[in-house]
């Protein structure tokens, strides 16, 4: 489905995925593992091959996101990009996982990494769509990332936000790691001037994202108590309604 001229949202296992077209195609997220030949299948349709995926960013390290990276950059020959918090965090074993005791933990322990990923910076500029910033918004993960392209006024948010009965939500308490941050890096996407959000387990918000994200903002800010306007929560500097609710479960 085309989202914007440039911007397509495919089907992939587990979740929707993101092709950023161009000189250069982009993938963002590669869903479970076994994803590759759906994602080919698309590219041909498109008439494109899967050798012109130059790379692809992962906006965090859970599976249903990452667990057909591997094949996929077999297949398409692309660099792989993410954040190296999340780099780090799927180093967690089964021994820390069990300290933790925690859903995150769990799934950090048993999540298969990319095998050579490079690093990801809150402020890069990839190409595609006018210029595509990464934004880093931990909480859900330490290295959870979003895409913001500003000629488009659009974000790709990964899991860092839900749909929950036509309310844009925080996201989902049983797998996020620090809902603090989570909060706060809410509070951040709230200052970008956005339009369009696009999800990977909802339907994409096509108008008046900037207006649900500051309504959530200031919700959170008068339950939680924290800055509507927070400090950029970025380790390298260290409600809106809508008809239509979520499309599977991720």
């Amino acid at each position: 489905m085309e989202i914007v001229p440039g911007l397509r949202s495919i089907r992939l296992l587990g979740s929707k995925a993101y092709l950023v077209l161009g000189d250069e195609t982009t993938l963002v997220d590669a869903g479970l593992r076994g994803s590759g030949q759906l994602l080919r299948r698309y590219l041909e349709g498109l008439g494109r091959s899967p050798r012109d995926v130059k790379r692809i960013v992962c906006t965090h390290g859970h599976p249903d996101h990452i667990g057909g990276v591997r094949e996929i950059a077999a297949m398409t020959g692309a660099e792989v990009l993410m954040h190296e918090a999340d780099v780090q965090r799927l180093r967690m074993g089964m021994r820390e996982a069990l300290r933790a005791l925690r859903p995150w933990a769990f799934v950090a322990a048993v999540t298969r990494g990319p095998e050579d990923a490079r690093p990801l910076a809150d402020g890069a500029i990839l190409p595609g769509l006018g210029g595509l910033e990464v934004v880093h918004t931990p909480g859900h993960t330490p290295g959870s990332v979003c895409l913001y392209s500003p000629t488009h006024r659009l974000v790709i948010v990964g899991d860092v936000l839900q749909v929950i009965r036509g309310a844009l939500s925080l996201p989902s308490l049983v797998f996020t790691e620090d809902m603090a941050l989570a909060r706060r890096s809410v509070g951040r996407l709230a200052e970008l001037d956005v339009r369009t959000i696009c999800f990977a387990h909802y339907a994409t918000w096509r108008d008046g994202g900037g207006e649900a994200l500051r309504a959530l903002a200031e919700r959170e800010r008068a339950t939680n108590g924290f800055a509507a306007r927070s400090e950029s929560t970025s380790p390298e500097r260290v409600s809106g309604r809508r008809p239509r609710d979520k499309e599977a479960r991720g």
